[in-house]
């Protein structure tokens, strides 16, 4: 890169920005330093014969200006490498041009680049004017863009002037109004101030009236005047004054004015703008501008985590910059679990936070709670969510503490839902663990969706009432954890069943392991409640093929159960070890486990439904060794639980499928096929989608015994469908397995050969040897 394409390369990133070009002793401080960047403005001004102290002063706003375009410090002593540096990223923006079709060079060249993507609201704004409107007050959370938005309506529509008037953070620093109007009327309108603030005010108005000028006036940060109701505060009053005045509707004037807070000065005719953040094109844009880029998800998950904050977005930029080389990537997979790691945004939050703690300390209190919620499985929470956290609260107080928060864009909301934006819960977790009210906190939550949800019909209530489980585990209190999970809940299948075992049957198996394996680990095996979870957790490992996760655990659980004398448990932990056994393909082995599980169930009469579902698989597995009139006998008696009402619904589906299997491998395909199709239809009933499923491969296996051989690899392809997509590994390789079978009756060699090999892969990582036997053999490997 040589010293012309240098000095072109900077005049154009001035240009596009400020509009304005390198002066010839801007061009010629950089030339000098381009040769060598180690000499001193002494140096470089005896060179040129100009003073040190000029070049000194052309060089500091040089910097300055670079310094606020690039996003990160430009100085004399930097400025060579961060120029190379950008400008090798330019000459690599082709390679972004397919990620991002909708932002190219050619449009950012053109574009203010402090100011992107407020196209709508500039619309919204002169809208409200065409309406009447004389003040309105940009309100939203700090740094989402309201200066900004503000100063640049005002620059671009055609205002004659515009006063401006920017208040200090701290009230003691507020200038009294009296002094802004008369500095207003002798500076900006040229005329001599009276005494009196009335008559001053009278004049103001006069001028405002003036309709042969077009006047703008801006108020920046209105909050510092405010007082906890959003009137002005007391000691500032006659700033009231000037608001009617400058809300009169026969001005030429319009008033725009920046707050954090809502007015609320009923003499006061004002609209209020809520201002959102920026949206993912607008980010692009700003980014592209700088010659960052993203061709991954990074830049769309940082608007998001960030509510497409325009302060964030900036600071973030330059940090990328600065930090990671323009790397967008790297910056999010390092700081994505740490949103304030960037100080001035860390700054910018806990301003918010202080100011509310000094005017309300009951709606501080809330928005520090609000961060015990979770915000992820479940995004939002209705208003009773807040109000279980505002437990020191009179009720009748209620509404107003949670107004307060709104109306200071601190808590979202919409169409009656509320949640935090990720860097506000960040620092709401933060002063919530400091407060001492940390547990009490994640207590009421708990107790919220414990209360919330008192039936589930789908998985989005089932998450629902996993919420309490999430927050008694934030504050180490693993009993009242495990009892979340397993406490008996309503649902329009059964009259009551735990929690865990709804969540087997609305297939979320991925997370139920999530949830109780780090339950086990800290209740330890000591504890009586641990033994359901170990065969919980051991029946959702083995339906997504991790049979020895499956054993292990079930063995577990018989062992707490012989130690406290549970036997409910312990005929369910044998029960199931037989299941993985049929899985596995060892029938004998399963034949001799389920023998046991059915010994056990029999010493009482409430464990009658074990007795029917043991009689039904010990009868399939009679029926695939051949022993006909032993499986017709265990069915015959199997078949008279099946048809009383002593059993939960899934063990009347599961006894009825392995008394259609049964049948089928018996020869009574008739009999088969009607207890098949019931099997189907009462899992329609009840939403059992796995044991459907394999109905369905069982319907199949009827049909290709039939000779319908399109019906039977059509309901295979159904069967594999399902199953593939709730993770259903032991059933999915048979399913698969039973269609290399279909095509290989029908002739199909390659199908057949590509079906086996599914099976086989599946049975490999299961691993199943006997299964993987009986495929080979099949295929003719063996």
């Amino acid at each position: 890169m040589g010293v012309e394409e240098a000095l072109e390369f900077v005049d154009t990133l001035l240009f596009s920005s400020t509009g304005v070009r390198l002066d010839k002793t801007q061009k010629m401080l950089l030339c000098q330093l381009w040769e060598d960047d180690t000499r001193t403005y002494q140096g470089i001004a005896d060179n040129l014969q100009y003073t040190e102290a000029h070049l000194k002063s052309v060089g500091a706003k040089l910097w300055q200006s670079l310094s606020r375009l690039l996003g990160e410090k430009v100085s004399k002593a930097n400025f060579l490498g961060v120029i190379k540096r950008r400008f090798l990223t330019h000459k690599s923006i082709p390679l972004f041009h397919t990620h991002i079709p909708s932002v190219n060079r050619e449009q950012t060249s053109a574009l203010d680049l402090n100011f992107v993507g407020r196209d709508r609201e500039i619309a919204d704004l002169n809208h409200l004017i065409d309406n009447g409107a004389k003040i309105i007050l940009i309100q939203g959370e700090g740094g989402v863009g309201k200066t900004t938005l503000a100063r640049k309506y005002l620059r671009s529509q055609g205002f004659d002037f515009f006063l401006e008037l920017w208040m200090p953070k701290d009230p003691v620093n507020i200038i009294d109004v009296e002094s802004i109007i008369e500095e207003w009327l002798q500076r900006d309108f040229q005329e001599e101030p009276g005494r009196e603030f009335g008559i001053n005010l009278d004049r103001l108005r006069r001028k405002l009236r003036d309709r042969t000028r077009k006047i703008g006036i801006f108020i920046d940060n209105l909050e510092t005047t405010l007082d906890e109701n959003g009137k002005i505060i007391e000691s500032r009053r006659p700033y009231v004054e000037l608001l009617r005045v400058l809300g009169d509707s026969s001005n030429q004037s319009v008033t725009l004015i920046t707050s954090r807070e809502r007015l609320s000065e009923s003499g006061v005719d004002i609209d209020c703008y809520p201002l959102k953040g920026l949206d993912e094109l607008a980010w692009k844009q700003f980014f592209v501008s700088r010659y960052i880029y993203s061709p991954s998800t990074a830049l769309s998950e940082m608007c998001n985590a960030f509510g497409g904050n325009a302060k964030a977005m900036q600071i973030i930029s330059g940090a990328i910059l600065s930090d990671y080389e323009g790397n967008t990537d790297n910056y999010w997979q390092e700081n994505q679990n740490d949103l304030l790691i960037e100080r001035e945004l860390e700054n910018l939050v806990a301003s918010q936070f202080n100011r509310l703690q000094q005017l309300d300390t009951q709606a501080y209190r809330l928005l520090c709670r609000l961060g015990c919620y979770r915000y992820q499985d479940i995004t939002h929470f209705n208003i009773k969510g807040l109000q279980y956290l505002l437990w020191d609260v009179p009720e009748l107080q209620f509404k107003r503490v949670i107004k307060y928060l709104a109306d200071r864009s601190l808590v979202e909301f919409r169409k009656g839902k509320y949640w935090l934006h990720p860097v506000i819960c960040t620092e709401a977790v933060t002063r919530l663990q400091e407060s001492g009210e940390w547990e009490t906190a994640n207590r009421r939550a708990a107790e919220f969706w414990t209360d919330s949800v008192t039936k589930v019909e789908n998985p989005q209530d089932a998450l629902m009432a996993l919420e309490a489980y999430h927050h008694y585990m934030a504050i180490g209190d693993f009993e009242q954890a495990a009892d979340v999970i397993t406490r008996e809940i309503h649902n329009k299948w059964d009259k009551q069943l735990p929690l865990v075992v709804l969540f087997t049957r609305l297939g979320l198996l991925e997370t139920l392991i999530f949830v109780i394996e780090p339950l086990i680990e800290r209740l330890g095996l000591d504890n009586p409640q641990t033994v359901k979870l170990c065969n919980i957790l051991g029946r959702a490992y083995r339906r997504i093929g991790k049979i020895e996760a499956a054993f292990i655990y079930h063995q577990k659980a018989g062992k707490i159960a012989e130690n406290h004398c549970l036997l409910e448990e312990l005929i369910f932990s044998w029960f199931s070890r037989g299941l993985c056994y049929i899985d596995l393909g060892e029938i004998e082995e399963a034949k001799k486990i389920l023998q046991i599980a059915k010994n056990l169930s029999e010493v009482a009469s409430h464990y009658y439904q074990y007795v029917v579902y043991s009689q039904s698989c010990l009868a399939f597995l009679d029926s695939c060794l051949g022993l006909k009139e032993d499986a017709m006998a265990l069915l015959k008696e199997a078949e008279v639980g099946i048809r009383c009402n002593k059993l939960t619904t899934w063990v009347r589906g599961t006894s009825l499928l392995f008394a259609s299997l049964t049948y089928k491998n018996i020869g009574d395909l008739e009999t088969s096929f009607e207890l098949c199709c019931q099997t189907i239809s009462y899992c329609d009933q009840n939403q059992f989608n796995s044991l459907k499923a394999r109905a369905t491969s069982c319907l199949a296996a009827l049909y290709q015994e039939q000779g319908s051989v399109s019906l039977a690899v059509n309901k295979y392809l159904e069967a594999i469908e399902t199953m593939t997509q709730i993770g259903e590994k032991c059933n999915l390789a048979n399913a698969y397995y039973q269609l290399g079978l279909t095509y290989q009756k029908n002739g199909e060699v390659t199908k057949s050969q590509e079906s086996f090999q599914q099976a086989l892969l599946l049975y490999h990582k299961i691993p199943a040897p006997k299964q993987i036997q009986k495929v080979e053999t099949a295929m003719g490997l063996l």
